[in-house]
């Protein structure tokens, strides 16, 4: 039997586990955190080790190791098994090799992923079985257990950790949205962050297609030796896929209206363009593509409406998790942001923001980035919390204001997920809105 080290047991780990064990792998599961389904994996056959990784599990032998994608190589744990040449995996890759039937529409890139993953999933989910899968949070190992010999076209986002421990996978079609300086906390620079964003279409098909964003410089540098057909689109320039008088075209074929479209923004445009063309690619006729574009009204975090208190508008944009990610929020307002920003800290610089302070009437930074941000913009106030940062926001904010959280940072010092500091956001913006009540 087959011998598997599954290191790190959140979700993902978790389903792969389960996946593994199914396909007759001998499993052993380590973490080293308490894993509360303890009992119920035990009592599938997998051996589970948590609140620590013995030093025992050193000693044996391993047909490949399935690693969280969180888990940065250079921990000591891992990088035993990096020294013993032990093939090292993330979930994405045990999910592929089992899924016979799936077909894959996927997408990476800095910022935008979530919302083009979510766009693709809606337009083809209304045509035929799909599901979507990845970096979204939904693992391909867990769509993959439950549905392995279903014929079905999958969404999925993909992070660069991910695609790090890839071997085989192939996509039908696939994009690197955008590219700017992200995770320097993990990565060993720059140009290795790019470089591994570059592996979505490293073993493609040669009749699959890659598209190439020639808007983002970065990507179209990066983006070499593409095996499969390449397919450029712009918002500017007319390509394979491009924009004219509010249409956008896949050579002759119309995809969509950009006046039909809910969300705001160029960069949605260029979500969308993205999304349509992926889907027109994978065999979803144009009225399903236009239909499910024209009723899409976001992503839960990115540049979300919460609600209005004296016409004074809140957004939360918890999604925003480096500067670049922040740069849409900020075009999105002529001015009177009043901007929430910090967080976690990934050594990253936010000097692309001052081009916006002439749109930001105040900043309230909190978080361990709190300090960072007195030199990005002319207004600043720090914050220890940004629960405290909402409310001394909404003491100075005047009708016609914006209430933005868009914090440029990760969430990790003090949240345990971007999700669970926009909820807590939203929490204290319906709080100010039960005190005026």
């Amino acid at each position: 039997m087959n011998k598997v080290l599954v290191i790190g047991a959140a979700r993902s780990g978790i389903a792969v586990s389960k996946l593994l064990k199914q396909h007759q792998y001998e499993v052993i599961l380590t973490d080293q955190n308490q894993i509360k389904e303890k009992v119920e994996l035990e009592a599938l056959g997998i051996q589970v080790f948590d609140q620590g990784h013995p030093e025992s599990l050193k000693e044996m032998d391993y047909d490949f190791i399935v690693k969280n994608p969180g888990i940065p190589y250079h921990v000591d744990f891992v990088a035993y098994f990096v020294k013993q040449n032990t093939p090292i995996y993330t979930e994405i890759e045990i999910g592929y090799r089992f899924a016979k039937h799936f077909t894959y529409g996927a997408i990476t890139g800095t910022n935008g992923k979530t919302t083009t993953v979510t766009m693709l999933y809606e337009i083809l989910k209304a045509h035929s079985t799909s599901f979507v899968a990845g970096n979204i949070g939904i693992p391909l190992s867990e769509v993959v257990l439950q549905h392995e010999n279903a014929t079905a076209n999958i969404a999925l986002e993909l992070s660069n950790f991910q695609l790090l421990g890839v071997d085989t996978f192939k996509a039908k079609v696939s994009c690197v949205t955008n590219l700017s300086p992200d995770h320097l906390d993990y990565m060993d620079g720059v140009a290795s962050y790019y470089q591994s964003k570059m592996k979505i279409y490293e073993h493609a098909d040669p009749d699959a297609y890659f598209l190439r964003n020639l808007d983002d410089a970065q990507v179209v540098e990066y983006a070499k030796n593409i095996p499969c057909r390449v397919l450029d689109y712009s918002l500017d320039k007319e390509t394979d896929i491009y924009l004219q008088a509010n249409q956008v075209y896949y050579h002759d074929v119309k995809l969509f209206d950009t006046n039909s479209l809910q969300v705001v923004g160029k960069h949605n445009i260029s979500n969308a363009m993205v999304a349509s063309a992926m889907a027109y690619l994978m065999g979803v006729d144009t009225t399903t593509i236009q239909n499910v574009l024209a009723s899409f009204k976001g992503v839960e975090h990115r540049l979300e409406y919460v609600t209005s208190i004296n016409d004074i508008r809140f957004f939360n944009d918890s999604k925003a998790t480096n500067p670049e990610a922040v740069v849409p929020a900020l075009e999105a307002f002529d001015k009177n942001i009043i901007l929430l920003a910090g967080g976690y800290d990934k050594k990253l610089s936010f000097d692309i923001l001052k081009a916006y302070d002439d749109r930001v009437k105040m900043c309230f930074s909190f978080g361990q980035t709190k300090h960072a941000f007195k030199d990005i913009f002319t207004n600043t106030h720090e914050c220890e919390t940004m629960q405290q940062a909402v409310h001394e926001a909404y003491a100075i904010a005047k009708p016609g204001d914006v209430i933005l959280l868009s914090p440029a940072c990760a969430s990790y010092d003090q949240f345990t997920s971007y999700e669970q500091r926009g909820e807590l956001f939203k929490e204290c913006v319906h709080e100010l809105l039960g005190e005026r009540k």
